[in-house]
């Protein structure tokens, strides 16, 4: 591991903000002091906390709180090396409303309690073409934000992937769920939330240079107790896949 690397997990491990929880900790049961008790024990408010899963730098994590200061936000990512970057300014910034957790996804359900969080961001996901129970929209990871996420929450889908979007899409009309936002090219469609029209993740910036479209939906999941239905559907794979670490220096996202 290279030292910028080792500094930045030093650098995070100091951080008030900065949360995590290994997995070997909790096999061995060790409970996670602040489930169910965010608003108490670290924002000391009782405003809706916002979550953005597989957060990566953190950017919408910050824009979000920049322009929400009545809510808290808590960026999730197991990538700490990335998630330096928003932790680092959050703190730096004397954002009191962000929260950084150090986790797998899968792991998510230990860190928050019945009805804790509001609203689900999933910004740029890997549509895991491959593999259906790491899609973060695939009925097992559904299933685990119903555990926490309140009924009349809301989970943002944010993806230049055709093929995730079509299979989240088929996923929420086989379940009937409300569907409060879609379209298939964001910044051609009528929607004017600035919030997603604004705020530009490093990946987004990427491939939207590429001239591809981004895909949005909105919705609200289950409201009934029943599972959910995994779809059976055949989607064509997207043919084309990120840069790699040169050209991406070359472009300069981020900066």
């Amino acid at each position: 591991m290279g030292k910028n690397k080792l500094k930045k997990f030093a650098d995070m491990d100091a951080y008030p903000h900065v949360f995590q929880l290994s997995f070997n900790e909790l096999r061995e049961g060790a409970q996670f002091e602040m489930k169910g008790r965010w608003n108490e024990l670290f924002f000391k408010n009782e405003n809706p906390i916002v979550l953005e899963l597989g957060c990566g730098r953190g950017e919408y994590t910050i824009g979000l709180a920049k322009d929400y200061p009545n809510k808290n936000f808590i960026g999730i990512d197991i990538k700490g090396s990335r998630m330096w970057t928003g932790a680092t300014e959050s703190l730096n910034c004397g954002m009191k409303n962000v929260a950084f957790l150090r986790t797998k996804i899968e792991m998510i359900a230990h860190f928050f309690d019945t009805d804790e969080v509001s609203e689900i961001w999933i910004t740029f996901p890997d549509p895991q073409m491959k593999k259906v129970t790491k899609r973060m929209t695939a009925t097992n990871f559904m299933e685990e934000y119903r555990k926490f996420l309140r009924k009349d929450g809301y989970i943002n889908l944010k993806t230049d992937s055709n093929f995730m979007y079509t299979y989240t899409l088929e996923l929420l009309k086989i379940n009937e769920l409300n569907i409060c936002e879609n379209t298939n090219n964001l910044y051609a469609s009528e929607i004017q939330d600035k919030n997603l029209l604004n705020i530009k993740t490093y990946y987004e910036q990427q491939w939207l240079a590429r001239g591809l479209t981004i895909k949005y939906l909105k919705f609200q999941q289950r409201q009934d107790e029943q599972p959910y239905i995994e779809p059976d559907i055949e989607i064509e794979y997207d043919t084309y896949r990120s840069y790699a670490r040169n050209k991406r220096s070359e472009l300069n996202f981020g900066k």
